[in-house]
């Protein structure tokens, strides 16, 4: 019984989890950026190909 409350009070591990979860969030941040930014420099890049391939006709 001992050994398990011991185990409980100790700490070490838990800054190994705060990583992890740190981690995660991170993570998850820059999967979430590069999806909505992944759209808009799509659309940016499709507007300047058109203005492009059009002599500038509808460039604005």
């Amino acid at each position: 019984m001992k050994t398990f409350i011991n185990m409980l009070r100790d700490e070490s591990g838990a800054s190994a989890a705060e990583y992890a979860l740190i981690l995660a969030i991170v993570g998850s941040a820059i999967a979430l950026a590069a999806i909505f930014l992944g759209g808009t420099i799509s659309t940016a890049l499709n507007e300047a190909s058109t203005c492009i391939s059009s002599n500038g006709s509808t460039c604005s």
